[in-house]
């Protein structure tokens, strides 16, 4: 029934065609709906335009394009005017108890859901909703996005010690953030809670059924609940992998077990090895039914280059060097005329802690753990399905992340100062034209200039440049001619030096008197 085309007939009803018996079903279901001609095959029906009702046709009768009243009663607050695709995402989840967003990463999809959270509060469908989403993006997407989308709701971050977790969810929010890992800590308290909304964000974090944090999810999905899924990149390591997302939004589209899937969209070539059969793409999208989904390259709307600031809070152990180092530089700045060599070399050791390694004095690599920074770094690697650039200024740290990549699956090629230059572009021609690497991790210095890197459309800036220069020139690196997709550009965080750092870069202040100013700021002195 995809092909049934609706008309609005006076801003309060709904005219459309549907096969004969489909009109019976409709006329004993839905009280204010009557008919306007009966034919021989086809009934034309009028029926009330209310959320009720178009919520019966979506998702009783699975009609997916059924015209939400949303797009006529709700007037969108906040500080910005949606896009087109995010009214009709937020429209699309309004008539929808379970559904998937597959919206690309960039592309404004958190503001749609809040919109139509929002939308749904005051039809009084929903009071309460609990996002659950990674660490980094609650405070920076989630708590953020509230403030600017629907700034008359309230949200509460549900972070930190267990008592202060509690508090937090058993007051009166009408938004409730936490982390994935926060779901089981705070288990009763949520069931209790009154959440008739759950919003899962980067949701390939739930697709084994295995897992304790899915069965955690699994035990709160009650009959009633909406379960709202987000992700960019469904099911794009293994068709194996919307088996989980699938049992909790549509497990009316999938076996029960886990096994029967598996024998449905893979086949064995040995005893260990299982590939995916020729019709498992279309297997996978059947499952996970209902979505929306719109890639970046849709979005003409969008800007050109979007960007993102996640915040990763520096683990206990680099915090103390953190804060030794700062300290000590207290000291050292007491009394003393600070020049901005002295400034920019003093900020570059913070900066250098922040991101997971350091020179000691006697010229050894100290690493720290920075596993938060990591877990950060694999999240927007999940959210794209194409190529990447992570900038990383400190060539210890490089081989941290390069590392780190390698372990996990990842193609990725190293760009500093100890590559050639025949070297950099055998590795730059290999990353535009071939299928690998996937990610290069670059010097910021060794690339900025001359260097067209469009086989990217997100660069990922491990931590600030030092320079206004240098980061506009990064940034170009994909900006550029031969670049065919929007653009994001993502800025990892954790310390306050790095903060302050991507506020000066962004505002393209570039001076030697605001890098004095920002050093006395970090050590509050001045």
């Amino acid at each position: 029934m995809s092909d049934i085309k609706f008309k609005v007939v006076g801003d309060a009803a709904l005219q459309y065609k549907v096969p004969n018996p489909v009109a019976d079903v409709l006329l004993n279901y839905i009280d204010k709906c009557e008919m306007l001609e009966r034919g021989d095959t086809e009934t034309t029906l009028l029926t009330y335009w209310g959320l009720k009702e178009s919520t019966f046709l979506t998702q009783t009768m699975g009609i997916p394009n059924v015209p939400s009243p949303m797009l006529r009663d709700y007037k969108y607050p906040g500080l910005y005017t949606p896009f087109d695709h995010q009214r009709t995402t937020a429209e699309f989840l309004s008539t929808r108890q379970r559904a998937f967003c597959f919206n690309e990463a960039g592309t404004g999809k958190t503001s749609s859901v809040i919109w139509a959270a929002d939308y749904l509060m005051s039809q009084g469908l929903v009071k309460r909703v609990l996002v659950i989403c990674p660490l980094t993006i609650m405070y920076s997407a989630w708590q953020a996005d509230v403030f600017k989308t629907a700034m008359h709701r309230s949200v509460g971050v549900a972070y930190g010690p267990v008592a202060k977790r509690k508090k937090i969810l058993n007051g009166e929010y009408d938004f409730i953030v936490t982390n994935y890992d926060g779901v089981g800590i705070l288990f009763d308290d949520i069931k209790n809670g009154d959440f008739d909304l759950i919003v899962v964000d980067e949701a390939n974090a739930y697709k084994s059924t295995s897992t304790v944090r899915w069965k955690v999810l699994a035990k709160l999905v009650q009959p009633h609940t909406r379960l709202w899924m987000l992700t960019g990149t469904p099911a794009s390591q293994s068709p194996l992998d919307a088996f989980g997302l699938a049992r909790l939004v549509s497990p009316d589209k999938i076996p029960k077990y886990a096994t029967a899937w598996r024998d449905k969209v893979m086949s064995q070539v040995t005893r260990f090895k299982w590939v995916p059969k020729p019709t498992s793409k279309t297997d996978v999208f059947k499952a996970l039914q209902p979505a929306i989904r719109f890639s970046k390259a849709d979005c003409l709307d969008l800007p050109e280059v979007l960007y993102q600031t996640r915040d990763i809070p520096l683990t206990p152990q680099a915090q103390k060097y953190y804060t030794r180092i700062r300290d000590d530089m207290l000291v050292e700045a007491a009394g003393e005329q600070i020049s901005a060599v002295n400034a920019a070399a003093r900020l570059s050791k913070l900066l250098q802690i922040s991101g997971g390694a350091v020179y000691s004095d006697g010229k050894e690599v100290v690493e720290f753990d920075v596993s938060p920074r990591l877990r950060a770094l694999d999240e927007v690697l999940d959210e794209t399905e194409n190529k990447v650039i992570v900038f990383v200024p400190f060539t210890h740290t490089i081989e941290l992340v390069s590392r780190h990549l390698t372990e996990n699956g990842v193609a990725n090629e190293i760009i500093n100062g100890a590559v050639s230059a025949a070297g950099r572009s055998q590795i730059v021609n290999k990353f535009q034209s071939s299928p690998t690497p996937r990610v290069l991790v670059i010097q910021p210095q060794a690339a900025s200039h001359g260097v067209t890197l469009t086989a990217a459309d997100t660069i990922v800036f491990w931590s600030p440049v030092m320079s206004v220069e240098t980061y506009i020139q990064c940034v170009a690196r994909i900006d550029r001619v031969g670049q065919k997709n929007r653009m994001t550009v993502v800025h990892l965080q954790g310390s306050d030096v790095e903060k302050r750092m991507y506020k000066m870069l962004q505002g393209k202040v570039d001076s030697h008197e605001q890098l004095i100013d920002l050093y006395k700021s970090e050590l509050g002195i001045g």
